[in-house]
């Protein structure tokens, strides 16, 4: 079989480190900045608290339902045009939140957000692997980094431009402009790769009938679980405790710092040796303290909490993807492995938002919901002693033979 794309430069080119920064920076500010901002968008939307945990669930939702068809789109589009499409998507949907004024509007820009990321995350890993072939474990790292300072900024830019301006609507909506920018980027540096585009091996039902890929499902999705929740609940569980929109949203802020400095520096770590498991344990740690700390003594540390809690977030993100490039050789089908974990993953990782804030609601707190995710670590970390590098090949059987997508040739 011979694969048609692009073939890597030996040492890429600090264009593509750009693309590869700014792409990861553009998918969560968007998410990150609604926390701090959630009393001016109830009064002036009419959401309830259940229905501000949906801004944040249903694009969390979308990224898991539309990874599922991340092989296809990059079949059909190649991953440089569906990359673009899909930056200018996020555009639209942080740019209709400049003239939000109903429930409605809202949602419906929450459902462009969803859909713009969830294409962005299931294309660009192939490309990663494709474009940095012997360091992806860095590139991964730098990917998701970004990714995780980019919810930083979202969280510590979203009050200071609503202080300043007054307006949650540009607090939120004026991040259609780098993602605009980062979709003119990407279609003057990223290579477009030659010939038609493949899919990645099995059809949707070969893939999901392996379990190593359910695993790596749970794994992820009950990871990002706890980011979903800490990212809608974490500055209005301190607002509950007398803290202002500044104070909460600069321990959001603090949570992602500590995401993109765990990204970056775990999987280059890690890389020493085959086996992440070590590295993935250490890091769902560092998970588990920070939760238990949130349930029991939220107040006795909380800079501390934010900063471990979201390390180890961080880390356990692009450990968790490098290991599903880890399984296969192919760039375009270790895409397709990472795409639907991530699918299946984000499914999950929807529901917590929404569970945390019906448990808010029955008990008064955000204990409770805290205690959940403190148990959903202790399980990752039973899940994850399963994932040797030895049981890659063996765990995916065939699920690496090239199969062509319906109404296309199979690839020469």
């Amino acid at each position: 079989m011979t694969a048609n794309k692009a073939k890597p430069a030996a040492d890429p080119r600090p264009w593509m480190l750009a693309v590869v920064a700014l792409v990861g920076l553009a998918l969560r500010p968007f998410l990150t900045g609604l926390g701090p901002v959630t009393g001016p968008v109830a009064a002036d939307t009419g959401l309830s608290l259940q229905g501000l945990s949906l801004l944040t669930l249903l694009p969390i939702l979308l990224m898991g339902a539309g990874a599922f068809f991340g092989p296809g789109l990059q079949a059909r589009l190649g991953a440089k045009r569906a990359t673009v499409a899909a930056l200018l998507v996020l555009a639209l949907g942080s740019a209709l939140r400049l003239v939000a004024h109903s429930a409605a509007q809202m949602l419906g820009s929450a459902v462009l957000l969803g859909l713009g990321a969830a294409a962005v995350q299931a294309v660009f890993p192939a490309v990663i692997k494709r474009e940095f072939p012997r360091r992806v474990s860095l590139a991964m790292g730098l990917y998701a980094s970004m990714m995780m300072g980019g919810g930083a900024f979202g969280a510590q830019a979203a009050p200071l431009v609503a202080g300043w301006s007054g307006s949650w609507r540009l607090a939120l909506g004026w991040l259609a402009l780098p993602a605009a920018l980062t979709a003119l980027l990407v279609a003057l540096v990223l290579p477009r790769e030659q010939g038609a585009g493949r899919s990645g091996g099995l059809a949707l039902r070969g893939w999901l009938g392996r379990p190593r890929v359910w695993l790596l499902m749970a794994c992820f999705g009950l990871i990002n679980g706890g980011y979903s929740s800490s990212v809608a609940w974490l500055a209005p569980a301190f607002r509950d405790l007398g803290w202002t929109a500044g104070a909460s949203g600069g321990l959001l802020a603090l949570l992602a710092v500590g995401q993109a400095i765990s990204a970056l520096l775990t999987p280059v770590l890690a890389s020493r040796g085959s086996d992440r498991r070590p590295w993935l344990l250490g890091c769902l740690a560092l998970q588990a303290l920070g939760f238990a700390l949130l349930a029991l003594r939220p107040e006795a540390a909380p800079h501390l909490t934010a900063f471990l809690l979201g390390a180890g977030l961080g880390g356990c993100f692009s450990l968790m993807m490098v290991v599903a490039l880890d399984h296969l050789p192919d760039p375009v089908e270790a895409g397709a492995l990472a795409a639907l974990m991530q699918g299946g993953g984000f499914l999950l990782a929807a529901l917590p938002p929404w569970l945390l804030a019906a448990l808010h609601d029955q008990t008064g707190s955000f204990a409770a919901g805290w205690e959940l995710h403190l148990g959903a670590v202790l399980l990752v970390g039973l899940l994850a002693l399963r994932l040797s590098p030895q049981s890659y090949r063996s765990a995916l059987g065939r699920a690496a033979a090239p199969a062509p997508l319906p109404g296309r040739a199979p690839a020469e």
